[in-house]
């Protein structure tokens, strides 16, 4: 995943981030053989006037509080990647450091960009390898041509991603290990992932983020904004969405579930986003 110091673009679009995710196709909303998220309970929604403010500032990605990687005060342009298996399907964990050092070095010499390494750490989630990155001058769009790149290989301890598909919107999210389990453990699970989505990396926004209760289940909603350009002389599509994440509380299973709940048009006029008059 690479980060940049400044957004590029506004445009909040569905598209597949394939250098940061390891390949794969367009993220599918199809159907998966495990059960469905429970609704979550209704949440007041924001205001269109919030829906647009948020959408439409380049500056703007996450609410107050949301997840911060521990490299986000990293001073430069650099990458965050995880360790998959060879299908890229799920991001690989285990608790013992030789072997994630032996599936990093391994996966470092097949990868796009690959670099020399510089030094590992950890912490109760992840390994974490340090390596620079060397970019060709053929990319247009970096200014430093050397840059960090951080690998991680989970730890089995924290979760478990073996059998998902990243590729799915819906379904079968992992399995969260570390105990107790609670709101604010699924909320870091959520949130951490967040950065490793599909979505546009230069435009994705988390309007909101909130989480509910049950007694047998810990859910986490991510409410998402997207505003997708349609052409010319065209309203842009703005889509409010709901991602919710149940964790089952004895097994730690996780599921998901994505829902659009709103739908309307808007365009920038002088500057100022404003809903289109529609017939």
């Amino acid at each position: 995943m690479k980060h940049w110091i400044q957004r590029s673009a506004y445009w909040l679009a569905l598209t597949i981030l394939l250098s940061a995710c390891g390949g794969g196709s367009s993220p599918s909303t199809a159907d998966v053989a495990t059960p469905p998220v429970q609704s979550a309970p209704e949440q007041d929604m924001p205001t269109t006037g919030e829906v647009l403010r948020k959408v439409y500032d380049p500056n703007y990605s996450v609410p107050d509080g949301f997840f911060v990687d521990e490299r986000a005060s990293t001073p430069q342009s650099y990458t965050v990647y995880h360790v998959k298996d060879p299908s890229v399907s799920y991001e690989l964990c285990t608790d013992d450091f030789s072997t994630a050092a032996t599936w990093e070095d391994a996966d470092n010499t097949s990868r796009q960009v690959n670099g020399y390494y510089v030094g590992h750490t950890e912490n109760e989630r992840y390994f974490e390898f340090v390596r620079e990155l060397s970019y060709g001058n053929s990319v247009g769009n970096i200014d430093d041509l050397t840059s960090p790149g951080f690998s991680r290989v989970f730890k089995c301890s924290y979760a478990t991603r073996d059998g998902v598909d990243r590729s799915l919107l819906s379904g079968y999210a992992g399995k969260i290990n570390a105990r107790p389990l609670s709101s604010e453990v699924l909320r870091e699970y959520v949130e951490y992932l967040w950065q490793f989505t599909f979505f546009n990396v230069s435009a994705k926004s988390v309007l909101e983020s909130y989480g509910t209760d049950s007694a047998d289940a810990l859910q986490r909603t991510l409410l998402l904004g997207f505003a997708t350009l349609q052409g010319a002389d065209q309203c842009d599509l703005v889509e409010v969405v709901e991602w919710t994440f149940s964790a089952d509380l004895l097994t730690g299973e996780v599921v998901s579930q994505f829902d659009p709940v709103l739908s309307f048009q808007a365009e920038l006029r002088d500057g100022v986003p404003a809903v289109c008059n529609t017939p």
